[in-house]
């Protein structure tokens, strides 16, 4: 009798001990679904409050430059001589040779992406598709300032050979040398769109007796529109907001032209140039910087909604 009941107090302490650790446990778990929604939040919330933290930095700062210099005077004004004696603050040069310099850039990216795409989607072997695609992507790993190099001491000599009057530092090379570096974004993204068309959509036009080239161009293209037109504007956003291989090749030349043979500077060129010491704290020129920055955010800001209703409006669901 006393074996039996002290193995039944043994037995009810275990049970106790048991509840007591499943309490523990859900008190913990409880406390864990608690906490980790709030974890998140505080994570997911870095990334907005960094934008909200550089757009208030570039506000205040630009809000002082807007201060001493009209905003009109900025925006529209073709002078810009910070360092002179009579300094002038108009964006236009720099905005000039941004558009320019991009607009290369997608002259050479656009049509070499596409044609790309096109290949790996519609002609390539699935074994040539493996070994190109990454090959190509390989394109988007170089750093800006090999690429900035680059077109400084090839791609420049090379186009001086052949058109002399072309000056040492132009906004020619520079867009050249973007656009071979936007090949990939652009080729990559748009070929993701075409593969992801049906084959339905392909075998019923080859059952309708249209060819090859004609299925590509009048079904997979028109069908995967939205994909290409955002992978074209994401390209747009990457050549305005590229820095180092214009602040290279393309000079400091504050020219307002729209000869592609001459040095020009764009935005990001500027930003370089003035951040590197040569504007005192507080001078009118250092505020500058955050005025033409906010530009450039303003710029980059567009491009990117106009991706996402570009691929909202001319979406395709299969």
């Amino acid at each position: 009798m006393t074996t039996n009941s002290g193995s039944e107090k043994k037995s009810a302490v275990n049970v106790r001990e048991m509840i007591a650790e499943k309490k523990r446990k859900r008190n913990f778990s409880a406390l864990t679904e608690k906490i980790i929604p709030i974890l998140l939040l505080i994570i997911a919330s870095i990334s907005i409050l960094t934008t909200v933290g550089i757009i208030y930095t570039l506000l205040s700062e630009a809000f002082e430059f807007f201060k001493r210099i009209p905003i009109w005077e900025f925006i529209s004004g073709t002078v810009l001589k910070p360092l002179s004696q009579e300094p002038e603050f108009g964006l236009l040069p720099l905005l000039n040779g941004t558009i320019i310099s991009s607009v290369i850039a997608m002259l050479v990216a656009g049509p070499i992406g596409i044609m790309s795409a096109v290949y790996l989607s519609e002609y390539a072997s699935e074994k040539v598709r493996k070994t190109l695609k990454p090959l190509l992507e390989i394109l988007a790993g170089i750093p800006t300032i090999v690429y900035g190099f680059f077109a400084f001491t090839f791609v420049t000599p090379v186009i001086r050979a052949v058109f002399p009057a072309v000056e040492a530092t132009n906004i020619l090379s520079p867009g050249l040398v973007m656009g071979v570096m936007i090949i990939p974004m652009i080729a990559s993204l748009s070929e993701d769109a075409m593969t992801s068309v049906p084959n339905s959509m392909r075998e019923g036009a080859l059952a309708l007796g249209a060819t090859k080239l004609e299925t590509t161009f009048k079904v997979v293209i028109p069908a995967a529109l939205s994909g290409i037109i955002s992978s074209f504007v994401l390209g747009i956003s990457r050549a305005i907001g590229e820095t180092m291989i214009v602040t290279i090749a393309s000079g400091s030349s504050k020219n307002f032209t729209f000869d592609i043979t001459q040095s020009m500077q764009t935005m990001t060129a500027y930003i370089v140039e003035v951040s590197g010491g040569e504007a005192p704290a507080g001078s009118t020129i250092y505020y500058s910087l955050y005025a033409v920055a906010l530009t450039l955010f303003v710029f980059t800001l567009i491009m990117n909604l106009l991706a996402r209703y570009v691929s909202r409006k001319f979406r395709e669901e299969y």
